[in-house]
């Protein structure tokens, strides 16, 4: 019986988003292939990341956006708008890490913002990526979002991200999604 739970596919793979609960969005959000818990140095808190490029991960968004789980305010309305109109226009060419962050006042102190944007790399196989952009947190939406270029080959095996997160004790942070876990209806997604 337990080895029968153990093959059985992810709910994600045999049902569409309209039928997860939202314990499954949950768990897609924050632990799944393309999610996880990065704590510090020092086991503080920890932060959620995941791959918000990633097909499921952007099908759990729009769940909840559809449901009315998540909210948008009117004065987020234009940012929601303008990442969903981004991902429209670079899907493939970008890969947008979230991250749940517990405050967003620092998103007006220009030295964090400037080590953010310097300190935050990915790393695939040999090389380095630094980050092009980001969307801050908003009231709607508490992730920060974090662009990377899309360049990863087929022999690659992790994507790492080497992060400094303003507002969270002990900032730098690192999450390391291993590639050939992150299918999705047979084709690798990230």
């Amino acid at each position: 019986m337990l080895l029968t739970g153990l093959l059985a596919p992810a709910f994600w793979e045999v049902r569409p988003p309209s039928a997860w609960t939202a314990e499954e969005i949950g768990q897609l959000l924050s632990d799944s292939p393309w999610a996880q818990r990065v704590e510090g140095p020092l086991k503080e808190a920890g932060v959620v990341v995941y791959l918000a490029t990633a097909q499921p991960t952007r099908q759990a968004e729009e769940e909840l956006l559809r449901r009315g789980m998540r909210s948008q305010p009117p004065e987020d309305r234009t940012s929601g708008e303008e990442y969903r109109e981004f991902l429209r226009r670079n899907a493939g060419k970008v890969i947008v890490l979230a991250v749940r962050l517990p405050m967003m006042t620092v998103f007006g102190d220009e030295a964090e913002l400037r080590r953010m944007e310097k300190d935050c790399v990915l790393k695939v196989g040999r090389r380095s990526y630094r980050m092009t952009g980001h969307f801050p947190p908003a009231s709607a939406d508490p992730c920060l979002r974090l662009v990377f270029p899309r360049d990863v080959d087929s022999q690659d095996k992790t994507l790492r991200f080497e992060l400094y997160l303003p507002g969270v004790p002990s900032p730098y942070r690192w999450a390391e999604f291993r590639l050939k876990e992150m299918r999705y209806r047979g084709a690798p997604e990230y």
